[in-house]
């Protein structure tokens, strides 16, 4: 097994068994070795630098959008019990509360704000809703996921050149060649299928091991 690079260090060796473990079980992916590995030091650099994830998608990719803030807001395999300033300073006031809550990969799925995606839609315009999203809460150097099977999604696209604009680092959940999003995402998975739950079934085992990568990478 070769090493493989975490920025300037080397990524942990139970790291690269789960990346070894999964492509043995989808062989099909195995092109996307080097972007999965790419995916991981990205949120890696990004939790590190105290920045923030944020993901948005239509219908499936919605509910895709807020099963990846699940597994980063919470542990996926781990406790996430790692010491931490902010956990001295809860256990100092709350103990009981800071032995039950976890570290976490900041995140927000833009799918989930109602109220807001249907006031802009009522006074502007839908396709704008994710947009207004990544501009109210998106931060140079944050992460943006933008999921879509087309990669052509009118209010994700805008969302994403949104992104690009601010300086958020962008990777897009693809099929179909990856649409407008391959030009915006500076990683791009492109899953294969050619319909919409083809691609779908693709993108979760994407995400969960970027995901499960990310949280062996961060937490002890």
């Amino acid at each position: 097994m070769d090493n493989l690079l975490i920025g300037e260090n080397y990524m942990k060796k139970s790291t690269q068994l789960m990346l070894e473990e999964f492509l043995g079980r989808y062989p099909m992916l195995k092109k996307m070795k080097e972007n999965i590995v790419f995916a991981t030091e990205m949120l890696v650099n990004c939790v590190q630098s105290g920045n923030k994830v944020l993901v948005c998608g239509n219908g499936g990719s919605a509910a895709d959008a807020q099963h990846i803030v699940g597994e980063l807001m919470k542990g996926f395999v781990k406790k996430r019990n790692n010491k931490s300033e902010k956990r001295e300073r809860l256990s100092a006031a709350y103990p009981e509360i800071s032995e039950v809550l976890q570290e976490a990969v900041p995140a927000v799925s833009l799918v989930g704000e109602a109220a807001l995606i249907s006031a802009f839609a009522n006074d502007n315009s839908f396709d704008f809703g994710f947009a207004q999203g990544v501009y109210g809460l998106g931060q140079k150097d944050d992460v943006f996921i933008a999921i879509s099977t087309s990669g052509n999604s009118k209010n994700v696209v805008l969302a994403a050149k949104t992104a690009e604009a601010l300086g958020l680092k962008i990777i897009g959940l693809t099929g179909r060649g990856g649409g407008e999003l391959k030009d915006l995402a500076n990683i791009l998975f492109d899953a294969p299928g050619k319909s919409t739950y083809e691609i779908q079934e693709y993108h979760l085992p994407i995400y969960h091991v970027i995901c499960l990568m990310t949280e062996n990478e961060l937490f002890d």
